[in-house]
């Protein structure tokens, strides 16, 4: 028995895709990430035996960070999003590992930054991340970040975070350095404060 295969209409076929899948025009050039400046060495994890068990849960942000897009504040009352700057994935996540990553570094704690291992914790830390984004005003990448300390015995402390890298024109890849250094302050000011507190 032979099959005959008849000729696909492609061109009918990828207009229809077209209508239910947005690609959304040229994707950028790079993508935006936060990388730490220090990182824990491979080998053996740390033991809880002898220090904290520090677990970094999830980060709430504002709408304007809930999305790829590094904001831009025009004014006090505006808002705008810089231009070819986009995020590999959402600040708040990328935020999160960042902080995990610094305390882990430091080598006085133990870290364990998933949500389903949280009871494993002695320490919990949480927060709000205010800012990540461009100040047009002062020329500056901000960081604000607002942290919630949970100790032992149910404890709470909390700390409002800032760091700002000044004179960084409104450029993607100068944006994007400068809040990467911002965060990696604030990340390592996290740090010692909650483990050591």
């Amino acid at each position: 028995m032979i099959l005959k295969y008849r000729p696909i209409l492609v061109a009918p076929l990828l207009a229809a895709l077209a209508g239910c899948i947005s690609l959304g025009g040229e994707p950028p050039e790079s993508l935006l990430t936060l990388s730490p400046e220090a990182r824990a060495p491979a080998g053996p994890g740390a033991s809880g035996a002898d220090r904290p068990v520090i677990a970094v849960l999830g980060i709430d942000t504002p709408a304007k960070l809930d999305v790829l897009r590094v904001p831009v504040a025009v004014s006090d009352t505006e808002l705008a999003y810089l231009q070819e700057a986009f995020w590999v994935e959402k600040p708040a996540r990328l935020f999160r590992r960042l902080v995990g990553e610094t305390i882990r570094a430091r080598g006085n704690a133990m870290v364990v930054d998933g949500d389903d291992v949280a009871t494993l914790a002695t320490v919990s830390l949480r927060g709000t991340l205010i800012d990540l984004g461009y100040d047009a005003q002062t020329s500056s990448a901000v960081v604000r970040f607002d942290a919630v300390r949970i100790g032992r015995e149910g404890a709470v402390t909390t700390r409002r975070f800032e760091a700002r890298e000044t004179g960084v024109p409104a450029e993607a890849r100068a944006v994007g350095a400068a809040l990467n250094a911002a965060s990696n302050r604030v990340a390592g000011e996290v740090a010692d404060w909650v483990a050591g507190g």
